[in-house]
Order: structure tokens, then C-alpha cells, then sequence
């Protein structure tokens, strides 16, 4: 543990020294920052030298370009998944950017490059970044509060609301419980009905004092775009983003998927294999925590962008204060195999997640809704980035993103990859803990589980 504080004092201090600095809006005052940043407080002090082995290792590791492609083609063959897509990039290049399997099990069309898929709470990671950009603008601040500029939001915590700050929202630290309205709003409730619900709502903590991961109040952060910029929240993420960086078929809610020249159906799975649907709406609702659509093609820029390397967007200083971890997510450390072996600590930054990942940081982010899937990670010391999107519930592309992560620090040991999959059996075809009994039709499938 001493290790990981000591890593993240660099950045912890860099947070603490930019929420003061920054510029705030005329109504904000001093406002404290409700100990956003004091949990990585102690001072950077003299580290022992890693193991010559290990820094050995990691950079004779080769990415091995062709074996990832090898395995994304192999995990679409014979309708294992309907389609998939990844991006890798490097030192400012991207190495990989392609498309497998198809659209549709219906209309079949080759997954592309620009093929463009949901990417449900990938979509965070934007939210962090628009607010910084506001941040630099000088026009909002980390620790603005959130009744500054929607004075009508109400928490049954006395005095909670007026506390709650712009670092809250994005960080999961809001107070309220764990996914607090996702099943009103998978039952269709609109979203500003259940964010004048949060007056009654029960609590976990104050602001600021725990963490639980949230959608409907993440979203909150759009109601303070829109009133800092006067513009809507999906329009300023497009002019300030999207537009800039390129993203040329990034869209954002139902609409802008259906309009997209090209785009992956969701997928379940049904009696005989796989089923495709229309997407659902409900997330798209919760723009700031799920309403992004991007091709591949786009999640290259965005991974460019993140990994430093689009400065004129997302400057050095923003990346940091933006990937530093502000509150404890240990249960990121179970679950699936690869964090349980890889995974010594956990976080949540703004719009992101942080991982020491056998002792190498790593920024990461999952998405999931109804039929689509998605995961991406940064390997700062790498400059590397990796993307994948596939549109099906399927677990089996899961494990490709931590080989990758292996085989850029060279990480031996791990198998997160059904050698089956790998070696082309059709035993997984069904496979999973998601499959519907048989005789069920793909309108019976449950509710997919909250983006993570």
C-alpha cells in the first residue's frame, strides 16, 4: 500500500495544486474541495529501485500486433461473437485499427474501421474531459458545487446538496448508494423525474466521503455544462471533442446511432445462437454516463488523446489531474481472473478508472448495455492505448485486453483467454452465464446488468 501512495503523491499534489488555481465562475467563492484530495496527501519520499529483471523484461516485451488480430479474428469465427472491433496505439501511433465479423446476424455487413458501436459508460471518460476543458476555460473550477448552478437539487442529507462539488460527480462520491435509479430508469422514467427524486433519496455518506457508482447522478454533470456554456451537454462534447480530435462518426444518443452510415446492431443470445435487436433507449438518457456511439476509428483519436499526445485538446496537466485516482474502489480487485491475479489496488479518477496492475498504473474503463460491450486501457509508461468494442453480450473478448496489457510489460503467467477460443473450437458458441434457457425468445432476456 505504502508503494501506491507513494506513485500517486506526484499526481495526488498536482490535483491539490491545480483545484485552487484554477479559475472559478463569479458565484463560486473559496469553496473547499470537501477533502477531494487529502486522502493522497503524504509527500513523495525516496523509492527503492524496481527489480533490474522486471524493467528487463518490460522493455524487451514486443507488442505482438499480429497474435491480437490472430485472436480478435479467431473470437469471431463461426458466430462465436457477431463482430468485434480494436484499436492499439503506440508512441503516438496507432499500430492496429480493424474491424471483425459483422453488423448484423440478420443483414450481415463486414465490421470497419468506421463501423460504429455504443459505448454505454466508456462514455464517461468524455464527461471528465469536457469538464476539464471548462476547468481550463477558467470558467468552473473541480470544486465548484453543483446547486451553483442547478439551485433547485435537493439531497435528504441535511446541507449534502449544497456540499456536493463538480469532483463528486465524476469521482462516484456524491453520498448516494451504489447505482442509485438505474432500475427506475431501465423501467423508462425520465431522467430529470428521478434527479428531483434524490431529495428523498437514502444515503451511503456525505459528499465526497465514499464511493458508489452512479449513472443517473453522474449525469448531473451535463445539467452544470449546460448551464456554464448555455449550450447542450451532447452539443459541446461535439464542438469541443468530437469535431477537433476528428472523432468524425462519434455521435451521441439513439438517433445518432440510426443515422451513422454504418453501425453494429446489438446482439443477445436466443434459442438458435444469436438474436439481433433495436437498441434500447434508456441509457441513451443519461447522456454524460452512456450516450456516446464512436467507430474504432474514433476510439483511436480518443486513445491518442488520452495517452498525451493531442495536447492542443486535452493538454499534459489535464491527463494527469483527470487519470489520478480520488477515492478506493477495492472490489475492483475481485471479479473476474485477470483482476484478481493482476489487480494489487483500485481507484476512480474523473470519468476513469486507476489500477496498479502488478505494479504498473494502468487507467481503465468497461462499458456494457443491452448488446454491446467494451473495454479500454491506458499503460502510461508504455505510451500505449488499447480500444475494443464488440456488439453481443458475450464475456469471451474480455480477456484481450489484459493479454495485451501482458505482453506490453512482459507479464508471463496469466491466461485470460480460453485456449478454445484461441485455438478455434466451437465449444463457446453459446457459452456464458448470460444464455437464455432453452425455448426462451431474446424478448425474454433479462435487463442488462448497469454500465460498469
Amino acid at each position: 500500500m505504502k508503494e501506491r501512495i507513494f506513485r500517486h503523491a506526484w499526481k495526488a499534489g498536482l490535483v491539490a495544486a491545480l483545484l485552487p488555481l484554477a479559475a472559478g465562475s463569479a458565484n463560486q467563492g473559496t469553496a473547499p474541495s470537501n477533502g477531494t484530495v487529502t486522502r493522497l496527501q503524504p509527500a513523495p519520499l525516496p523509492q527503492p529501485l524496481p527489480d533490474a529483471g522486471a524493467i528487463a523484461a518490460a522493455h524487451a516485451a514486443t507488442l505482438d500486433i499480429p497474435r491480437f488480430e490472430a485472436i480478435a479474428e479467431a473470437l469471431v469465427a463461426k458466430g462465436r461473437i457477431p463482430g468485434m472491433a480494436m484499436a492499439i496505439v503506440k508512441d503516438g501511433r496507432i499500430l492496429s485499427v480493424r474491424g471483425y465479423g459483422i453488423t448484423d446476424v440478420r443483414a450481415p455487413l463486414p465490421v470497419d474501421a468506421h463501423t460504429v458501436f455504443r459505448l454505454a459508460s466508456l462514455s464517461k471518460s468524455f464527461a471528465g474531459a469536457m469538464t476539464g476543458i471548462l476547468v481550463n476555460d477558467g470558467v468552473l473550477r473541480w470544486d465548484s458545487r453543483l446547486t451553483d448552478y442547478v439551485p433547485s437539487f435537493q439531497l435528504s442529507m441535511p446541507e449534502a446538496a449544497s456540499r456536493m462539488t463538480v469532483a463528486d460527480i465524476l469521482s462516484h462520491r456524491t453520498g448516494l448508494t451504489h447505482n442509485a435509479f438505474d432500475r427506475d430508469l431501465e423501467g423508462n422514467a425520465n431522467y430529470h423525474d428521478l434527479t428531483l427524486r434524490m431529495a428523498n433519496a437514502p444515503m451511503a455518506c456525505a459528499p465526497g466521503q465514499c464511493y458508489a457508482y452512479q449513472n443517473v447522478a453522474f449525469s448531473l454533470i451535463g445539467d452544470v455544462v449546460f448551464a456554464t456554456t448555455g449550450r447542450f451537454y451532447s452539443e459541446e462534447v461535439a464542438r469541443r471533442i468530437f469535431k477537433p480530435l476528428g472523432m468524425n462518426d462519434a455521435s451521441y444518443g439513439l438517433e445518432g446511432i440510426e443515422a451513422s452510415a454504418r453501425w453494429a446492431r446489438p446482439h443477445v443470445r436466443g434459442r438458435g445462437g444469436w438474436v439481433s435487436l433495436v437498441p434500447k433507449p434508456t441509457y441513451y438518457r443519461v447522456a454524460p454516463a452512456a450516450g456516446v456511439n464512436a467507430s474504432i476509428s474514433d476510439m483511436a483519436q480518443w486513445l491518442l488523446a488520452h495517452t498525451g499526445h493531442r495536447p492542443d485538446v486535452l493538454p499534459a496537466p489535464l491527463l494527469a489531474t483527470l487519470h489520478a485516482p480520488l477515492v478506493d474502489t477495492p472490489t475492483e480487485t475481485r471479479g473476474s481472473s485477470w483482476r484478481r491475479t493482476r489487480l494489487t489496488t483500485a481507484g476512480y479518477a474523473l470519468g476513469w478508472r486507476a489500477y496498479n496492475y502488478s505494479g504498473h498504473d494502468v487507467v481503465f474503463h468497461g462499458g456494457a448495455v443491452q448488446g454491446y460491450r467494451g473495454a479500454m486501457a491506458l499503460l502510461p509508461e508504455q505510451d500505449l492505448g488499447v480500444a475494443i468494442l464488440w456488439n453481443s453480450e458475450s464475456p469471451l473478448p474480455s480477456g484481450l485486453l489484459p493479454t495485451i496489457l501482458d505482453n506490453a510489460l512482459g507479464l508471463v503467467g496469466g491466461q485470460w483467454l480460453d485456449d478454445d477460443t484461441v485455438d478455434g473450437s466451437d465449444d463457446l458458441l453459446y457459452a456464458g452465464r448470460d444464455a437464455l434457457p432453452v425455448g426462451a425468445s431474446a424478448s425474454a432476456a433479462k435487463a442488462s446488468p448497469p454500465p460498469p
